[in-house]
């Protein structure tokens, strides 16, 4: 039986949810310049509705996976076996910091990630191996995860904020999901996704495997992940969700709690550092299969409970029909300028946005699909942070590497940057 490591009271110091109240922003005496097109939220498009089959490979960012099934929104990735203290362990790779091996092993260049470990040593996890390449040769992890603790998601009549939550798994001394090879300066985002020689318990209780593990295939050396819609530059796209520094959005991401990388530089800086900006709204409008939900109300109310499994194939049919939060990612590798484009990362500062009272009474808390117009709203004071302030870091970082996209790559960011 799992174990409770997390008491419900953790969570309250979050405080999450107060009263907001709308700032204004416009000067009275400015009638007479030019409309703001971002007086007001507007509808737009919210991507395409659930899909079916497999995927295909020319939509694949991470074009290492062997495939992926929009039918489950899961996807086969290579499995790889190291060891931690004579314990097997066992994990995949998704991004890189050289743009050589990127190409070579079919993972997402993330040049960013060489950034990690600026003023955060532990932020990136030493490994021991033969091989400066982790997977190829023996390799042997400093850390490793505790995968027993029971998820635990008790939502409150609103959704968010959880009357209780405690994550599926939780990182041990030494561990993070950011890995070299002792003696190279390449880093890779390598999560361990599960431990022991099996058989592997992909249940809903998930004893010895990750939250998001729906099969392992140790003879064919494949896992099967399950994965997320969200939106970036307008576009509807996929990622993974591995771990986040916090206990509470590790919880609701499905993921390792992994406190060891929370100092990872730097919060609300996008261009430098490791991070880039993911935001994550609250209260958006609700509705089960409904293209116009967002936010994590929705993903709470609007889906069957339960944990991930082929054993609660209700749940996985809920979140195919449009039940993921619809996050934005602020990059994405598929940009068509270079500089925009290795701006990317999967390392993602999360910001709350919360629409404001006004927005929400008027029926206007649309859904929204890019990250420079999510900025835009705020500087008007449409969107906050939970509270009422300004719309920033939660300083919690979330690692969800990259997939693929829906129908089109996104190319570019369909707003204007907030000016400084």
């Amino acid at each position: 039986m799992k174990r409770s490591l997390f008491a419900p009271s953790l969570f309250v110091a979050l405080g999450l949810l107060a009263s907001s109240t709308l700032v204004g922003c416009k000067d009275s005496n400015d009638d007479a310049a030019a409309p703001d097109q971002f007086a007001r939220p507007t509808e737009h498009l919210t991507g395409i509705p659930p899909l079916s089959g497999l995927l295909a490979r020319s939509k694949f960012t991470l074009s290492s996976v062997v495939q992926v099934d929009l039918d489950r929104n899961v996807a086969r990735l290579p499995l790889f076996r190291g060891t931690y203290n004579g314990t097997t362990v066992w994990f995949v790779r998704t991004d890189v910091s050289d743009a050589g091996l990127a190409t070579q092993l079919g993972l997402n260049f993330a040049p960013r990630l060489a950034n990690a470990d600026q003023g955060c040593p532990a932020c990136v996890q030493t490994l021991q191996s033969p091989d400066p390449v982790p997977g190829r040769a023996a390799v042997e992890f400093a850390g490793t995860v505790d995968f027993t603790p029971m998820r635990i998601y008790t939502p409150s009549p609103t959704g968010f904020p959880p009357l209780a939550a405690q994550p599926g798994s939780v990182a041990g001394a030494g561990y993070s999901d950011l890995v070299r090879v002792q003696g190279s300066t390449v880093v890779y985002n390598a999560p361990i996704i599960a431990v022991g020689n099996g058989p592997f318990d992909v249940s809903p209780a998930h004893t010895n495997t990750h939250d998001r593990v729906i099969a392992i295939d140790t003879q064919a050396m494949t896992v099967d992940l399950q994965f997320i819609r969200a939106f970036a530059f307008g576009k509807d796209v996929f990622y993974f969700s591995f771990g986040s520094t916090g206990a509470l959005s590790a919880t609701l991401e499905r993921g390792t709690f992994v406190p060891a990388i929370a100092t990872i530089p730097f919060a609300n800086q996008d261009v430098i550092g490791a991070r880039s900006d993911i935001f994550t709204f609250i209260n958006g409008k609700l509705g089960a299969n409904d293209p116009k939900a967002q936010g994590l109300m929705h993903v709470t109310l609007d889906n069957p409970p339960g944990q991930l499994s082929l054993q609660n194939p209700a749940l996985l049919e809920s979140l195919r029909k449009l039940g993921d939060s619809h996050n934005i990612l602020g990059s994405f590798p598929t940009l068509t300028d270079k500089t925009q484009r290795e701006l990317y990362s999967p390392l993602w500062d999360l910001n709350l946005a919360m629409w404001s009272d006004e927005v929400v009474a008027k029926g206007e808390n649309f859904v929204q699909t890019d990250g420079n117009t999510v900025q835009q709203l705020a500087a008007r004071g449409l969107v906050l942070s939970p509270g009422g302030g300004k719309l920033g870091s939660a300083n919690f970082i979330v690692n969800c590497p990259a997939l693929g996209f829906a129908d089109t790559a996104p190319t570019e960011p369909q707003s204007p940057p907030v000016a400084p």
